[in-house]
């Protein structure tokens, strides 16, 4: 989608399943089951819809989807791609990875930050774009180095361990200006310190809400996923800014919807939203 000077492209990370169950926590398989088919596994499709933005003055990377560093028990697990989906696409789109200016990351789960580093020949891990400043929240970065027991597993510094101390690596606080016309939005609920991020260009707002509302069928304010650390923060969270998003015409973007990039939404008389325009990518 071109946007005056800039240019908003949905780039993928990867394809995956995840559980049904786990997607939509205490709603029932009974309702959930008529939005979306669950294989024999009981596991539905899933997508890393990172964004990319491109302008004259630089190319802006929000998330990296899982990467290419998983062994293959791991792909197996969650079907996932084999190689490298992230690079492969931005190939298609005409950017290398050298070319990559600034990463912004939501959060720093696998499916979101797996791509920061890659193994190269020697199976040493580098970082995927070696030029980009790399963008997180200071508390998400805090959280994913505590090695808390009780989130044992959901963080790998395998993904993110060499920005530490790095110059590459930008730590903000709260809701900021990260570059003109992209701010973040720190909801919570999925994780602590969870981000939205917002960009703004023209009379267009895009808002790219990664797991807050990481697809189309989980727009219902009650429909969370069983990996949100706070349902409740995340279903207040989300009925605010989808109110937001609503009052502003602006477009809402999905990081895991495996069909649809993005959609315009407005409030019912439940208090509810519906969609009203939808892009099958940008």
């Amino acid at each position: 989608m071109q946007v005056d000077d800039w240019q908003l492209q949905t780039v993928s990370g990867g394809r995956f399943k995840v559980d049904g169950g786990t997607m939509f926590s205490v709603v029932p398989k009974s309702l959930w089951s008529r939005k979306v088919t669950s294989d024999e596994h009981n596991r539905v499709d899933q997508a890393a819809n990172c964004l990319l933005i491109r302008s004259s003055e630089k190319n802006v990377l929000i998330d990296t989807g899982y990467g290419s560093k998983m062994s293959d028990k791991q792909r197996k697990f969650i079907d996932a791609e084999a190689g490298n989906p992230l690079e492969k696409s931005l190939s298609e789109r005409g950017v290398s990875r050298d070319e990559i200016d600034m990463v912004i990351l939501t959060h720093l789960h696998f499916d979101h930050a797996g791509g920061v580093t890659r193994r190269n020949e020697d199976g040493d891990l580098e970082l995927e774009f070696p030029n980009a400043e790399h963008v997180i929240q200071q508390g998400e970065w805090e959280v994913a180095h505590a090695d808390w027991p009780e989130l044992r597993n959901v963080y790998s510094t395998e993904n993110f361990g060499l920005l530490t101390d790095s110059s590459q690596l930008r730590l903000i606080e709260g809701d900021v200006e990260i570059a003109p016309g992209i701010r973040s939005l720190v909801t919570g609920g999925h994780t602590e310190f969870h981000q939205a991020i917002v960009i703004e260009q023209g009379d267009e707002s895009f808002y790219y809400l990664a797991d807050i509302c990481p697809t189309s069928w989980n727009l219902p304010t009650a429909w969370c996923t069983g990996f949100d650390l706070n349902q409740l923060e995340t279903r207040r969270s989300k009925r605010k800014i989808l109110e937001e998003i609503a009052d502003r015409d602006a477009w809402l973007l999905f990081d895991h919807d495996p069909e649809i990039a993005a959609v315009k939404i407005v409030a019912d008389d439940r208090g509810e939203f519906v969609v009203t325009q939808r892009l099958e990518a940008l």
